[in-house]
């Protein structure tokens, strides 16, 4: 009788303890997922999907909730699949990446900062278009497609056509500044959880000049100043 009550003691312990949470938790619980099979951090994991290094910088715990949560729900053709996981684990994966903000990248060690690309602002500002994330949200060199809620036509802004619509101090400009407060389509609905951060507070001139240089090169016609 007390060997039955010590063993229903221990596993009614067991069931009631908290899961692991908080950025380390959620770090573990990320690979545990196979999430760095697509994703890299730092200069660890795959670049099939988008690179998530800068991620917390990007985008908002509440939005990283609601995509993991169900990819699908937020973009229907995107390839991350759905991963049915707990609320815990989830909670502490979003704790994890909310936090990323370009630290996994020692000082003096970012992929564009590569002495091959010094001399060559378009290459270097590819680089960083894809390594910092802008791919995530504005698409493959710069074609867009993206979705984000109550903005005009539904979508981030594609930045193939920026060189018709700004000159390279204010694609610089716009770029250092960045964008916090997206137009809404209506003015009475809900702010957009997609915003674009202010990269002056984390890109040096030279490397906000480099990503300039690079939008500045995809060149199709028809862009306009209000597109973002």
């Amino acid at each position: 009788m007390k060997r039955f009550l010590l063993v229903s003691t221990l596993f009614a312990s067991a069931c009631n303890q908290t899961p692991p949470a908080g950025p380390a938790a959620g770090k573990a619980y990320f690979h545990q997922a196979g999430c760095a099979s697509c994703h890299k951090i730092g200069e660890n994991g795959s670049a099939v999907g988008p690179d998530l290094t800068f991620v917390g910088l990007r985008h908002s715990a509440q939005w990283l909730d609601l995509f993991i949560k169900d990819p699908q729900a937020w973009k229907k053709d995107t390839l991350m699949p759905k991963r049915y996981i707990s609320d815990a684990a989830r909670g502490a994966i979003v704790d994890y990446l909310a936090q990323l903000k370009g630290q996994d990248w020692p000082q003096g060690a970012r992929p564009w900062e590569a002495a091959s690309l010094i001399k060559d602002p378009v290459a270097r500002g590819r680089v960083l278009y894809v390594r910092a994330g802008c791919v995530g949200c504005h698409g493959t060199d710069g074609t867009g497609g993206y979705p984000n809620n109550n903005v005009k036509g539904g979508l981030i802004p594609a930045l193939n056509k920026v060189a018709d619509g700004y000159s390279k101090a204010e694609l610089t400009a716009k770029i250092k500044k960045g964008v916090p407060h997206p137009e809404k389509a209506d003015p009475k609905g809900p702010a957009p959880l997609i915003t674009m951060p202010a990269w002056g507070q984390t890109l040096n001139d030279a490397e906000l000049d480099a990503l300039a240089s690079y939008l500045l090169s995809l060149t199709p016609a028809g862009a306009q100043k209000n597109d973002w």
